[in-house]
């Protein structure tokens, strides 16, 4: 498979490619958790850096009644591959998020997400 030149992309939830995103939903089934206000410091062939929040939904005492909280992260962007929908056009596979002030409850500090492809 050909790697088009130029930076990765991170694929959203409709399947569109995005370049540095100042939004990014996690939860496509719910929308429960998603990365607002990222601002990104790096966006490389390898890897991409921003800080942002995730805004989760603490689901207490169940999801729709459930609130919003926001939590200071920072965001990093790993692995890229072969998109399968464009094997051209490279997308990164791992989202890692450290928290930098609060988490949610039963979270770690730092956690690592695979992205969909």
């Amino acid at each position: 498979m050909q790697r088009q030149a130029g930076r990765p992309v991170m694929v959203d939830c409709f399947w569109h490619p995005q370049v540095r995103p100042t939004d990014f939903i996690l939860a496509c089934g719910d929308g429960n958790s998603r990365l607002t206000s990222l601002r990104w410091s790096q966006w490389h062939p390898d890897s991409a850096v921003a800080e942002g929040f995730n805004v989760v939904n603490d689901c207490k005492p169940y999801c729709a009644a459930g609130k919003f909280h926001s939590y200071r992260v920072i965001v990093r962007l790993n692995a890229p591959q072969p998109w399968k929908k464009h094997p051209d056009l490279a997308h990164y596979t791992q989202l890692s998020l450290v928290y930098t002030n609060g988490k949610p409850d039963g979270f770690g500090q730092w956690v690592d997400l695979p992205l969909w492809n």
